[in-house]
């Protein structure tokens, strides 16, 4: 089984404590969005968790700490560094401060183990094609030596987003084309794989591969070690990820991205972090009496078994 830190909420960043002692416990338990009170309990143990995936936007809190999960499991980060600022996303740290973090994450762990995602690439007035050529271009030529690879997506005009954003430019295939070009000129310049995740497009002809972000083969490459050959279903239309279990919650990230699809509104995860408590096997809140707690589902995806 892959679990997943970072789908549903910056839990690096907000929710460090939290996080480190779920592992060193050994289990964590999350609300089913759908049905709250259905409570799934997941064993964080090196013999029933395959690899353990983060992804966030700052991973700051936690360098000097992470030994402490990396040493025990499997393990793959994605680094999310775009080329916006607090305009759009308020809780992220500035490009250079977080280009620095990346390096730091990158000698701790090994660069086989850091993805660096620059997405969504969004336009508007103030971010436009010669802008996002120009930062991606900078951020490349820091970032190679110390990355697995580079992951970009176009952003999705999702019914939220329109009224999050209207600011946002729609794009048009000449736009896709055109800004798919140059990242794959740029990371083939700068000797980096590039890929997208969950886009529908094709962009090989500019050496872009397909997506599939969070697949056995990345994962098992960047650890050393063997799965089974398995569907991978994703989770979305174009993607092409295999299954992983996400035990954080949705409506918790202050990053306040304006194009964030875990959020409803900035405003509700600052309300939500009030029921925060780092010593709960919970994100939110604590186990009520009217809560049904069932054991999760955790097959192991090795080809030689379980770790």
């Amino acid at each position: 089984m892959i679990i997943n830190t970072g789908g549903r909420t910056d839990s690096v960043q907000y929710y460090t404590k939290w996080l480190l002692r779920r592992f060193e416990e050994g289990y964590v338990l999350t609300r089913n969005p759908l049905f709250p009170n259905k409570v799934n309990r997941y064993e964080l143990t090196p013999d029933s968790v395959d690899c353990v995936v983060f992804c966030s936007k700052n991973y700051k809190p936690i360098l000097n700490d992470i030994t402490r999960i990396t040493d025990k499991f499997n393990t793959y980060f994605h680094y999310t560094i775009t080329a916006y600022g607090k305009d759009i996303e308020p809780g992220v740290p500035d490009i250079n401060e977080s280009i620095e973090t990346l390096i730091k994450l990158s000698r701790i762990i090994g660069r086989e183990r850091v993805s660096w995602r620059y997405d969504p690439v969004l336009l508007t007035e103030k971010y436009t094609i010669d802008i996002h050529k120009r930062t991606f271009e900078y951020m490349a030529g820091r970032l190679a030596p110390y990355i697995d690879r580079c992951i970009f997506s176009f952003v999705e005009m999702y019914k939220k987003l329109q009224s999050n954003m209207p600011e946002i430019i729609p794009f048009g295939i000449e736009d896709m084309n055109t800004i798919a070009e140059f990242l794959g000129n740029i990371s083939e310049k700068n000797g980096i794989y590039i890929q997208t995740c969950g886009t529908n497009g094709d962009f090989s002809k500019y050496g872009i591969h397909k997506s599939g972000c969070t697949t056995l083969d990345i994962l098992g490459k960047s650890n050393g070690i063997e799965f089974k050959t398995l569907k991978h279903k994703g989770m979305r239309q174009g993607c092409g990820c295999i299954e992983s279990r996400d035990i954080g919650a949705y409506d918790t990230c202050m990053n306040g991205c304006k194009y964030c699809y875990a959020n409803k509104n900035p405003q509700k995860a600052f309300e939500n972090y009030k029921f925060h408590n780092s010593a709960s096997p919970l994100l939110l809140g604590e186990l009520t009496e009217i809560d049904i707690v069932v054991p999760g589902v955790q097959k192991s995806f090795l080809k030689a078994g379980k770790l």
